[in-house]
């Protein structure tokens, strides 16, 4: 085996750990949801505050699933682009994203250099606005 082939194997191994792990942490949500979870402690309790923290907790478990929701979406395209070989490149500057970047963000589109300029120009966008 080569070592490009190594290294798309050792990418999209990484990458499906990491969508099954979101998957999970999605299933975990929804199922609290369906069994009620949270509603649950709510027979116990009577003041409108209590109601609050119960609605505030189940906006924030439906934000969450929908960060889940971004997240899979991006990695279902990182797994495309690694079968028609353009994952791991620079959408930017077209040179090849290191391997270590990749690990910490697998679906990073841009070298660091790049990201880096992007940041600073919407950085100073930002304050010219």
């Amino acid at each position: 085996m080569n070592i490009e082939q190594e290294r798309k194997n050792r990418l999209k191994k990484m990458l499906n750990k990491m969508k099954e792990q979101i998957l999970n942490e999605a299933r975990e949500e929804i199922k609290k949801f369906q069994t009620g979870e949270k509603r649950q402690i709510v027979e116990a309790v009577m003041d409108d505050a209590d109601l609050s923290v119960i609605d505030l907790s189940e906006d924030i478990s439906l934000k969450q699933l929908s960060t889940h929701r971004d997240i899979l979406k991006k990695i279902e395209e990182a797994l495309r682009k690694l079968e028609e070989g353009t994952y791991g490149i620079c959408e930017m500057c077209g040179d090849e994203i290191p391997e270590e970047r990749l690990k910490i963000l697998p679906f990073a589109i841009y070298c660091r250099d790049c990201q880096e300029k992007i940041e600073m120009i919407e950085k100073f966008e930002s304050e010219e606005g």
